[in-house]
């Protein structure tokens, strides 16, 4: 088969006019960049809030392995087969971080004949969205150490501030720093730390809020720091707030680009899902459920990350709780949980191993891993469909195995695509149990039944997610996390909910637990007030903010030519 870069230069292009028409926007109100990317104005986002909506299709997974598992692409060619068979559907998912494409992933735009295009734009500088945030995250950090270094009028103690620096690319060695080093003029010296971009209570706060009004206001009431009568200080006290939300005026609007097959596609903020929220932006859900039957969206990583937080963060803030969901799997993903690849998901498996046949590894993962993923799902209300994308190295009677257990789970609906080899053309089957679930939630009243509400106490929400959705048997508190939790709740915010930082490799903290693994307990290491964006984040285990690159990153294998084509990228 064709590079994905190839499949991609090959596709012949609609106009973003024509793309923007489909949905209902005319030439006015976007803002164009160049001729494949744009912007919808703040203006036509305002004119279509109160509309009539669509269906949400939420797209989750198991826990992948470290190649990944092809959620975009299901997402994408889901889209296109909504599409093929008469509905109006688009797809909503996140920007490309340059920490995981030129770390281990080399893009993150779909593969195959279920892309997002122009994808080498997107996957790189795209519309400037994730400068914009590194930008605005970093203005904060100056102007605190600016307003320490001239008086600091707000008693800030410099020892206690929360506040890191950010920059969208892997480099571990930012992880623990020194600044102000070299004498008064550079500043006062202090320690420092760096997330990844993706990481940043900005991007969170991006993706969460839901107009300028409400940009603004999350950003004031970012927490920095304290003062040293230990009260809390904000960006607000700081007057950063205004400059911020200026940084941000554009990076607010949705983007819209298209499938390989023409279809429309929002493609809009991209915090991780195991360090951050793990969702895409709720103006681009709100904005595509107004102007088409079908939205698709995805979740970072499986159930137990991007899934969950869509349920407790993102919907809380949207109003929006999915129609449907769909658990992507894939054979090699359940081999691995049924132990055919070694004792530690977080490694890369051999070719070899991964086109060996063993439907009992397959089995038992399944009916491990897979179903409990499932489970998780159903204890929201929401139907669940499970789509097997399926790889060449698959053997039939491994994906009969896979639907056997997928359905004893409790799935309505298990389906083998093929988006990747064949487009919309391969998801058609998905689409049609899509639309059947979606019809079917409507008719019995759409319910939604989350697992804790705002009121809860934080450690009985990071219980119930602990013990039902991880399968924890409980939580262990570190001495931080009891300090980081006293000072939260003096300080009038125990009542948001929590977001549990944590290994994308298995429903525990441990990438070594494969399966679906009990008898454990979650470590909490400390709890990082986001109180800007709404939620407290739990760092269990030895999760890090800031990644690290790989021996061999992706990056050493891309170049330009003569011309300046791409070369060694999104293989």
């Amino acid at each position: 088969m064709k590079s994905d870069l190839d499949i991609a230069r090959e596709a012949k292009l609609v106009p973003i006019q024509d793309i923007a028409w489909k949905m209902g926007f005319d030439a006015e109100e976007i803002v164009q960049y160049g001729g494949e990317i744009a912007k919808i104005k703040w203006s036509a986002l305002k004119k279509r809030v109160d509309g009539p909506k669509g269906f949400l299709v939420l797209v989750t997974s198991v826990n992948p392995t470290p190649f990944g598992e092809g959620k975009t692409v299901t997402t994408i060619g889901l889209t296109q087969a909504l599409n093929r068979i008469g509905k109006n559907a688009c797809c909503v998912i996140r920007e490309p971080s340059m920490g995981p494409v030129f770390g281990i992933k080399g893009g993150a735009a779909g593969g195959g004949y279920s892309q997002v295009l122009p994808m080498e734009e997107i996957n790189l500088h795209f519309t400037g969205d994730l400068h914009a945030v590194t930008s605005t995250h970093n203005l904060l950090s100056s102007l605190i150490d600016n307003h320490i270094k001239h008086g600091n009028e707000l008693d800030i103690d410099s020892s206690r501030i929360s506040w890191p620096r950010v920059l969208d690319l892997n480099d571990r060695a930012m992880r623990q720093i020194a600044i102000g080093l070299g004498g008064p003029a550079n500043g006062n010296v202090r320690e420092e730390r760096f997330d990844i971009t993706a990481a940043s209570e900005i991007m969170a706060i991006l993706a969460l809020s839901s107009d300028y009004a409400d940009l603004k206001k999350r950003l004031g009431g970012i927490v920095i720091g304290q003062r040293k009568n230990g009260f809390p200080v904000l960006a607000s006290d700081l007057q950063a707030d205004g400059a911020m939300a200026l940084l941000l005026r554009d990076a607010l609007m949705p983007n819209l680009v298209q499938t390989i097959e023409g279809d429309p596609a929002f493609i809009h903020c991209g915090p991780f899902a195991n360090i951050a929220h793990g969702n895409s932006s709720i103006i681009a859900d709100k904005l595509a459920l107004r102007c088409t039957d079908y939205v698709i969206t995805e979740a970072g990583f499986g159930s137990d990350m991007g899934a969950e937080k869509f349920m407790h963060i993102k919907t809380p803030a949207s109003g929006n709780p999915p129609d449907c969901v769909v658990v992507n799997v894939t054979v090699r993903s359940m081999k691995l949980h049924g132990g055919a690849f070694g004792k530690s998901a977080s490694k890369r498996p051999s070719p070899e191993l991964v086109r060996k046949k063993d439907v009992e590894a397959v089995i038992s993962g399944a009916e491990t891993n897979l179903t409990k993923h499932i489970k998780n799902m159903l204890m929201f209300g929401i139907p669940v469909i499970v789509s097997i994308n399926r790889f060449y190295t698959d053997h039939d009677d491994e994906i009969e195995a896979l639907m056997k257990v997928a359905e004893k789970a409790g799935a309505s609906a298990c389906v083998e695509t093929n988006v990747h080899a064949d487009g919309g053309n391969g998801g058609e089957a998905l689409a049609e149990a899509v639309v059947a679930n979606c019809q079917t939630h409507m008719a019995a009243g759409r319910p939604f039944t989350p697992l804790f509400n705002n009121e809860m106490p934080v450690i009985e929400k990071a219980l119930r997610i602990a013990t039902r959705i991880y399968g924890a048997e409980g939580i262990n508190l570190y001495p931080k996390a009891h300090r980081d939790l006293e000072q939260i709740q003096k300080w009038g915010y125990g009542h948001l909910p929590i977001c549990m930082a944590k290994t994308q490799y298995s429903l525990s903290h441990d990438a070594g637990l494969l399966g679906s693994p009990n008898g454990f307990e979650i470590p909490i290491r400390e709890l990082r007030l986001n109180s800007g964006a709404g939620f407290i984040v739990a760092i269990l285990g030895n999760i890090m903010t800031m990644p690290g690159l790989p021996k061999i990153p992706a990056a050493t294998n891309m170049t330009i030519d003569e011309d300046g084509e791409l070369k060694g990228m999104f293989s």
